[in-house]
């Protein structure tokens, strides 16, 4: 494709759609391991479930944010592509390896100190020790998590995310089998109880990371890893990188801070935000693999010199993304009752129906803003594709903490609507950043059009 050419919009969506599809799989099935080990955590009984689900996101939230320090590999990738100069690639990888690494370190610490930290905010001690004794599990699989998302962002810029997509699903499989085997001393293995989730996860990490090296390392053309590093473009990495960790962070840290609410109103509305912001979080992985290709897709078109075809890629991007989560957001509302029976709950007992019945309202205000949180993901993805990275931040810390947590604070506990005013106020922050980093990509990409000669 030359820069005097765009392509169609057809073509453009078919281009997209051909990333997104694998992408949406390896991270559908990366979602689905945290989605079976809180159905397993299910059987165990509400405490488990509530432990496991606040170390889980505790862990998923800290990991996700420093994976943006590596993002940027993905978008000067996608501009060397699009500008015809391969030379350069195997110097970004490198780079972002060496972030990866640096930025595993804090992030360790962390873990290792959870228990006073969730202490100081107020959980209640024993669900704040159970959920440390997870947490320092997990934190033996933080740097082949950092690692895999370098290999990951590097492989999807390359058009190639098949690999990671089929290394994911056999993670999946084995995720699920070894979290069973060692929760309950199944084929032989130990009897970890809550633990063996931990465990699992955490060796199954190990071998993601494994598989995708075997990968790399088989393909003389991306055997990347044995070179100098250069200054420049670990410099560049990181000034595009931290911008993207930030947005993260003002997003992940916001449902968190829904979860630490949840906390504190007790087990039950904990153990129904943890069902249903995994059902939210599985639908979200479509929009958000549609918001990494219009990253590679804008990126490419803008390395290539072809401003209207970076446009009309985030343009593609958003049809398919939206309109993914517009039928989402059907589901969610006309069967909340079967898809919260998926989630090892047992109608029968007490405390399983009070969470159903919260996972149900739960679900409901899900539906609300699915299409506002798939539109504020591929947005966010096409803004990076231009090498736009901090405006995008300051957006979403606005939209995200300006007005998600205050209303959520106040409908939840002041004007006294628990879980349900909690999740209003997540709504109504995804919602203001939908609309700002969408007229962000609209007002930006017309002022680079109008500006080229």
């Amino acid at each position: 494709m030359t820069a005097a050419r765009t392509p169609t919009f057809s073509q453009e969506t078919s281009a997209t759609l051909r990333l997104t599809l694998p992408l949406a799989g390896g991270m559908l099935s990366h979602t689905g391991m945290a989605l079976t080990d809180t159905i397993l955590l299910g059987g165990l009984g509400r405490d488990a479930l509530a432990a496991g689900g606040l170390a889980v996101a505790i862990f998923a939230t800290l990991t996700t944010v420093l994976h943006g320090f590596v993002a940027g590999i993905g978008i000067l990738v996608s501009h060397a592509l699009g500008a015809r100069r391969p030379e350069q690639i195997p110097a970004i990888l490198r780079g972002g390896f060496l972030l990866a690494s640096l930025a595993a370190l804090p992030l360790m610490a962390i873990l290792a100190w959870i228990e006073p930290l969730l202490l100081m905010l107020g959980e209640p001690a024993d669900l704040a020790k159970s959920a440390a004794a997870y947490d320092l599990i997990l934190m033996l699989g933080v740097l082949p998590s950092l690692w895999m998302a370098a290999q990951r962002s590097y492989l999807t810029a390359l058009h190639r995310p098949r690999p990671v997509m089929v290394i994911s699903l056999v993670a999946l499989v084995i995720n699920g089998f070894l979290n069973y085997g060692l929760m309950h001393g199944a084929w032989g293995l130990p009897s970890m109880g809550y633990l063996g989730s931990a465990t699992a996860t955490m060796l199954v990490q190990w071998g993601m990371f494994a598989a995708a090296t075997v990968v790399l390392g088989k393909d003389g053309r991306h055997a990347a890893m044995r070179g100098p590093l250069d200054r420049k473009v670990v410099g560049e990495l990181a000034h595009l990188g931290w911008p993207i960790a930030g947005t993260y962070a003002v997003e992940i840290l916001l449902f968190t801070s829904g979860a630490l609410m949840m906390g504190v109103l007790g087990p039950t509305s904990l153990a129904a935000h943890q069902v249903a912001i995994s059902v939210a979080s599985t639908t979200f992985m479509v929009p958000l693999s549609a918001g990494q290709a219009a990253n590679v897709r804008v990126g490419y078109h803008m390395g290539a010199g072809s401003l209207p075809a970076a446009r009309q890629a985030g343009h593609a991007a958003f049809v398919l993304g939206v309109g993914f989560m517009a039928v989402m957001a059907v589901i969610m509302l006309t069967a909340p009752h079967q898809i919260a029976r998926l989630f090892n709950l047992d109608p029968n007992r007490a405390s399983d129906a009070a969470v159903i019945a919260v996972v149900i309202q739960l679900l409901a205000i899900s539906a609300a803003f699915q299409v506002f949180d798939g539109a504020q993901a591929i947005a966010a993805g096409a803004l990076r594709g231009l090498k736009d990275t901090r405006i995008p931040m300051a957006l979403a810390g606005f939209g995200y903490w300006g007005v998600g947590f205050p209303v959520a604070w106040i409908l939840g506990f002041p004007a006294g609507l628990g879980a349900a005013g909690i999740w209003w106020g997540l709504a109504a922050g995804l919602a203001v950043t939908a609309v700002a980093l969408g007229g962000r990509f609209e007002w930006l990409t017309r002022k680079l059009m109008k500006a080229a000669p």
